[in-house]
């Protein structure tokens, strides 16, 4: 899975002000990955605001992307949820013939335990036609993917390729580096460890704010897989008060704020998520001015 390497971004859905689908600014942003450089693109994934898009909005972002990209970039898409039966119907039903792999994230709200975790995945792995990339954010689950229930997944299942790891702990990603697979990647979901991780022998990241600075945070990337830290470095702290910025009042209320200063959409967002305030906004505009 080269192709995964790197730095790639979780697409936000672009919204018009009275809330419908913005097919025109989905089409700048993701020219504006494509011309910056970035190395793939996540689809669907909790950036684009997924839990509030109906089937025909999800079907619209999709293939507006694939159509905006155009077979240039690698596209994931995200295919996951809590309810075990559903997320494989989805993944025998949907036409995934454009995708690389899927993102699937660890079961929310329902807590279940890590035998119920690996239990959940294994029928996914299974069922998908497409490599599966494994996520772990239990800032949003409630629970922890332990990195015990990570290789051994990994080691069970060969289509179980990789893990977007965002408990945001760089002690647990370490110890899936050190354990895992060989050829088992794990992407950092955490913008601000990224680098660390990277360092430390990770692949690369699944990005927010990568995709509203695409050249400067994807070249930080690429010169930490090549070992170039001072450079490296110069760019995460360069960006590093960014980062901070976009998830100050919730995420994609702030990167949604840079996408506006850029001039590439505006900045809705739906309920029950709510716009960055006015001086967060202009926090934000003042640095991707500075920054753009």
């Amino acid at each position: 899975m080269q192709s995964l390497i790197g730095t790639g971004v979780a697409l936000v859905t672009p919204f018009k002000k009275d809330f419908s689908v913005d097919v025109d600014a989905l089409v700048r942003i993701v020219k504006h990955q494509i011309d910056n450089h970035i190395e793939y693109l996540v689809v669907l994934g909790t950036t684009a605001e997924s839990a509030t898009l109906n089937k025909a909005e999800k079907d619209l972002v999709i293939q507006t992307i694939i159509d905006a990209n155009n077979g240039k970039l690698p596209l994931v898409l995200g295919v996951g949820g809590n309810n075990t039966a559903e997320v494989i119907e989805e993944l025998q039903t949907r036409d995934l013939s454009k995708f690389a792999a899927v993102l699937s994230v660890s079961p929310y709200y329902n807590k279940p335990t890590q035998e119920g975790i690996y239990q959940h995945f294994k029928a996914i792995a299974q069922a998908s036609p497409v490599p599966v990339i494994l996520y772990n954010v239990p800032g949003r689950t409630a629970s922890n993917m332990t990195p015990e229930t990570v290789i051994r997944l990994a080691n069970d299942f060969k289509n179980i390729v990789a893990i977007k790891e965002a408990a945001g702990d760089i002690v647990q990603a370490m110890e899936l580096i050190k354990n895992k697979p060989k050829d088992f990647l794990v992407i950092s979901g955490d913008d601000m460890i990224t680098l660390p991780m990277v360092l430390a022998g990770g692949s690369g990241v699944i990005s927010v704010i990568g995709e509203g600075f695409p050249r400067q945070f994807s070249e930080m990337v690429r010169l930490g897989l090549q070992r170039k830290v001072d450079e490296a470095y110069q760019l995460h702290y360069q960006f590093s008060e960014s980062i901070d910025l976009i998830f100050e009042q919730g995420n994609p209320a702030g990167i949604k704020e840079v996408f506006k200063s850029l001039g590439l959409s505006e900045n809705t967002v739906r309920l029950p998520l709510v716009n960055a305030d006015e001086s967060l906004a202009k926090r934000i505009h003042d640095f991707t001015q500075k920054n753009r």
